[in-house]
Parts: C-alpha cells; structure tokens; sequence
C-alpha cells in the first residue's frame, strides 16, 4: 500500500483558491473571497454590504433584488458571467410574472455563487437609505450624578513617609468623607499621572465607592451616553455628567438589518446559522462603539472622559448586546436569561472604550416586553400615575402599558411589521421619497400625498420642480391610506375592495394564492404605487392584534376609556392621532386623548443616565408591574376578530351589496 502524501501548503492554497469565487458589490466598491456555493446574502453580509432583507434571507420579503452586471471588469480583474449564478428559481419567477420590473434582476438570498461576479446593488435594495430622526425633546433632567469630581493633593513622599499611591489618593478620598478604593484598571497609568501632575488630582468616583479615573487638574468635563437600541435605528445621546447639558446627538441603521429586519427573523437566522449570534453581536456593539467614538472626537474628548453608557432596548436587542443567545425568546414560553438591570464595564464585554467605562442596560418587563418600554414607562411616570394612562410602542411587536389608580399592567402584542411597510406590496421603510401623508377626495378619488423630503404636496408646483422619485409606502402612510380608502368608500367594513366605486383603477395581477385585486394610488409608468388586497389584510391583521392586545389590559383593570393615549418610539411619533383613532387601533380611543410623546424610550434612558435616584425608582417600579400573556387569554381570539373592522368606512359590505342587487335583477 502507497503512503499518503500530505498536502503541501502551495496545494492547500490553490485547493481553497478553487473552493472560493470573488465578488465585487457596486456602489460600494467593497469586494469578498466569497465560498463556493453559499448566497449573494451571505456573501454581501460578509462584506459589510447592507442589502435590505427583512425577512433574514428566508426568502419571504422579496426584497434583496440585486443586478449582476455581466461582462468583463478590468479594473477589478473579473468576468462576471450570468452563468457564474445559480439558476432562477420557481420563486423568482413568480414574482418576474407578477411584477415586470422585476426581470433581469435576481433576489440575493436565492442566488448561489458558481464563479466571479460584479453585483450591483440598485438604490431600492440598499438598506442605508432609512430617513433617521430620532431626536430627544428638551426636556430639565433631575441630576442625581452617579459619577462625581474630587479635586485632591497628594500628600509629598518622602523616605520617612512614602504611602503607595493608591494610598495616598484614598486618603485624600477620606479627607472629604469619600470611602473609595481604585479601580485596578488605572493602576499602569497612576504613577506616571502623579508625576506629570505633581500630585493635582481630579478624581472620579463612581456610586461614592470607586475610583474609575483619574485626571491632572484642570478643566475636567466628563461624559455619558443614553442609547436606545432599537431593531432599526441606534439612537444616541451624549451628556455633560456634571451639568446634564446635552452636548451631541446622532442616530443610526442598526447594521443588525442585514440579518433580519424584524426581530424573529433574525432569531432564526441564529437558529439557522452557526455563529450568527456572534455576527449580530459583534455588528451592534462595533456600530456603536463607532458612534461613540465618533461622540468623542466631536467633543474632543479623549475616550477616558466617557464613564458611563446606559442602554435601552427590546429583550432580543438586549440579549444581543451581552452576548446572549435570544433563541428562548423565539419561542413559547419566551423565556428571559435574565430581566434584572444588568452592568458591566467596557473592558469586561470588550468594547473599544475606556476600560472602567460602565456600560448598563434597564431591566426589562417581560419576555416580549422590553427595556425600551421600562424607559418609556419611566419618562411618563409621573403622569401615568396620576391619570389612567396607556402607553403603546407599536412595532413589530406592539408593546402596551395600562396604568390607573397606581397598578400598572403590561402585555405585547404580535403585530408583525406591516404598520412599518414590510409584508406590503408597495411598503418601504421611512426613506426620502417614501409616501408619508394621503389623502383621497371622497367624491372625485383624486390622491393627493407628501412624501418624505419634500414639504409640498403632490398637487403643489413645490412638489412638480423637487421632482422627488416615489419609492414607495411608509408607515404613517400605510395607516392614512387604509383610513382614506375607507372613508372613501373605496374599502367596505370587512376589508374589502368596493370595485363598483372605480373599476378604472382597480385591476388583478397573478399572486402565489392565485391573483390579488390591487388599487392604483400613484401612477407613474412602471414603478406605479399600488395598493393590493393582501395588504389591507395584513393591516387588519396587524391592528386587530393591537386592539386585542389592548382591550384585554382594559379588562384586567376594568377601565372603559382614557384618560390620555401615549404613543411612544419613532413610529409613534410620525402618526397622526386623527388616523389613529379612525382606524380603531386602540379600542374607545378619541383623537382628542392620543398624543405622541417622541422617543420616550431615550428620555428614560437619559433620566438613568443623569440620576441615581432614576435608576433606583425604574428598578423598583418594574417589579410592580403585573404582566399578561395576551397569546394565552381566552377573550384574545374574541377581541382580534372584532378589531379586523374598517368602522369609518361607509359600506357595511359587498356582500349584502350584491343581494340587493340580486332582488332588483
């Protein structure tokens, strides 16, 4: 028998040269070894390449369409051939019969990498596009500081009295009543900053007990961070620790996206995929580490000036950022690691940040109720527990607070993300050039609308010379087109397209149940803004959860109507109260109740990061808060049948309609 001969590493080389296919994504420029085999997504994730997909590559949001330029590229030093992909696929081409625009461009999470390819991501798949605004309301925050400034002088050593430094800095603690040790993070540097400084000191004292920095003196502004963590944006607030002055403020994509944008979708892409929750974990802490960063430099401060970050978010954000697998949270019974408030420095979770930097995320409520909404909860507080108040973050996941008389109850509800354009033929995220105001006249059907980016209307000149491209639907929009249909008459009380009312613009298109009816809202040539049968569906859907999710607080707390509505988060803030309550997503509410009350979540979120006694209260309080399953409430099923209802429309039903007919004929 011939004895194997072990590979050598010039044929290990080429072995894996074989195994792997470069791919070049443009407009970036950005370029991988991708492996043979796997998908555009994947690769373009590797990358760091953000192509929307909501659905976390399962191939249910059709929304990864990219284009392979085809042909040679010497710049880059390929052939980029349409062989070198997988071939289309039944479900590609489905969506190409439904939708022309769609031929010649193949979706990234069905198209398998067989050799060198340029991909060109068009401006409708790229994920960075998302209007951002998430701006905190100037607001006078209590200060309670948990870090606070000692000035000291180090008493001189001599060969009879030499104290260590760390005991002479204590010792000069003690002097004026603090009772702190160092932190044995300084203790490479504290030498040498005694000798620069001649002994001057500013000391840092974290929660009266702690050294965590050090300073020559002089004129010392420490800092700190707020920061909600939301499934979409990361919002970030930076602070004077010492005054509670607000110095920078930005916000940005969470670049978790790429993975999934609604939340299961990325549980199943850690299910799915081995490492993915370490891929999501990384991405969300280097995107804010760079924004932190970013804060520093803006300010000019060195990283050891920020001592304190406070974090908010839902439970799979959370268990994300710490590095905890979220699959329980995917799953009956939704299962939390842990809800307590939970700390750690920089050093001890590995951000780029100053070491003793302490890094604290709110407790949260239940497992699908998060520290988002404990923020929230604690940024109303005063006035929730004077008047009967509900408190809603529609998302993904609805999440909803009801207080009266002192006791608070909290559940969450499954709403999916049609109220944020996904599952909506015509849905996108808030970007420029998404429709976020409608309007349609009752008797002539005329539509008239705003988009995001141009203050006009669409029938202002304003609007004619900005000639902004529409893109699509947005949330806002989504919920004022169903109202105004409605109204119109144009959608009776059971959801259904009333056709007679304008047989011009209705038509049907092939869909995978068969054909759908769709709507013409915006005509313009091939890229037409419709509105589609399925998607009225997912918008019932979508608030009758809601409303079920509501009225079954209301019932634990035998409350027959509000005081006040408080719409949190981003989404919240855009809606108007009008639509709001003509579209019954919350059960008796009147216009005149329902107010947005902005990013609650980063208001809380500041008020922990500025107070002691902030911390302290929202960490008692959550404790109190009583929490409801609403999957497992009898009276759900009840109340989501009953919320499916379009109340402001004036057609009861087609249905009865047509028998009318029918006697006549």
């Amino acid at each position: 028998m011939s004895e194997v001969r072990p590979e050598s590493n010039a044929e290990q080389v080429a072995k894996a040269e074989l195994q792997t296919k470069r791919v070049v994504f443009t407009p970036s420029g950005l370029s991988v070894d991708a492996e043979l085999g796997s998908t555009l997504l994947e690769a373009a994730q590797d990358t760091g390449v953000a192509i929307r997909s909501l659905c976390g590559g399962n191939g249910n949001c059709r929304q990864c369409w990219i284009e392979i330029s085809e042909g040679a590229h010497s710049k880059h030093g390929i052939d980029s051939l349409l062989e070198n992909v997988s071939p289309v696929t039944e479900l590609e081409e489905r969506l190409y019969q439904r939708n022309d625009k769609f031929k010649g461009l193949r979706l990234a999470c069905r198209t398998r990498i067989l050799g060198d390819l340029l991909i060109d991501v068009p401006e409708r798949s790229q994920e960075n596009l998302a209007y951002i605004s998430k701006k905190n309301d100037a607001r006078e925050f209590d200060l309670a500081p948990v870090v606070k400034l000692f000035d000291i002088e180090l008493a001189e050593a001599t060969m009879d009295a030499n104290p260590c430094a760390t005991e002479n800095i204590v010792e000069r603690l003690a002097e004026q009543s603090i009772n702190a040790r160092l932190h044995c993070k300084l203790l490479s540097s504290v030498q040498a900053l005694v000798h620069e400084s001649k002994g001057k000191l500013t000391v840092a004292v974290r929660d009266e007990n702690q050294v965590v920095a050090l300073y020559a003196q002089g004129d010392v502004r420490v800092i700190g961070a707020a920061v909600d963590i939301g499934s979409t944006t990361l919002a970030l607030y930076v602070y004077d620790l010492m005054t509670a002055e607000l110095l920078y403020e930005t916000s940005a994509m969470n670049p978790q996206i790429q993975f999934g944008e609604d939340l299961m979708s990325r549980v199943s892409y850690v299910m799915m995929n081995k490492g993915g929750d370490q891929k999501l974990t990384n991405a969300v802490r280097q995107k804010l580490t760079e924004m932190l960063h970013e804060a520093c430099k803006q300010l000019a401060l060195e990283h050891n000036k920020l001592l304190e970050v406070v974090l908010v978010g839902n439970p799979i954000m959370h268990h994300l950022f710490f590095g905890i697998s979220p699959v329980e949270l995917g799953q009956a019974p939704f299962t939390l690691a842990t809800r307590e408030w939970l700390e750690m420095t920089a050093s001890e979770i590995g951000l780029d940040l100053y070491p003793t930097t302490r890094v604290a995320f709110l407790p949260l409520i239940a497992g699908h109720v998060g520290a988002d909404t404990a923020a929230a909860y604690l940024s109303e507080m005063e006035s929730m527990s004077q008047q009967t108040t509900l408190l809603v973050d529609i998302g993904t996941n609805a999440e909803i607070m009801l207080a009266k008389n002192g006791v608070v109850y909290a559940t969450s509800s499954p709403t999916g993300p049609a109220f944020e354009g996904a599952e909506i033929s015509s849905g996108v995220r808030a970007s420029h050039g998404a429709i976020e105001r409608i309007r349609i006249d009752p008797q002539t059907l005329e539509v008239t609308f705003k988009v995001i980016g141009v203050d006009a209307w669409s029938n202002d000149a304003a609007f004619t010379a900005a000639q902004p491209r529409v893109i699509g639907i947005c949330g806002s929009g989504i919920i004022e087109v169903m109202v105004e249909m409605a109204k119109a008459g144009l959608i009776d009380q059971t959801g259904l397209f009333v056709q007679d009312k304008a047989p011009n613009l209705f038509d049907s298109r092939p869909s995978e149940d068969g054909t759908t009816v769709r709507f013409m809202l915006v005509e313009q040539g091939d890229n037409s803004i419709y509105v589609e049968q399925t998607d009225v569906r997912s918008i019932q859907l979508a608030k009758a959860a809601l409303s079920a999710g509501v009225q079954l607080l209301m019932d634990y707390l035998e409350c027959k109507e509000f005081d006040q509505v408080l719409l949190a988060g981003a989404f919240g803030s855009h809606l108007d109260p009008v639509f709001v309550a003509d579209l019954d997503i919350i059960p008796s509410a009147t216009r005149e109740q329902i107010r947005s009350v902005g990013n609650a979540a980063g208001i809380g979120a500041t008020k922990a990061l500025l107070s002691q006694l902030e911390r302290d209260r929202i960490i008692a309080e959550v404790k109190k808060v009583r929490k409801i399953e609403s999957a497992n409430e009898p009276n759900f099923q009840d109340y989501f049948v009953q919320g499916m209802a379009f109340s402001v429309s004036p057609v009861v039903a087609q249905k009865v309609q047509r028998n009318r007919r029918r006697r006549r004929t």
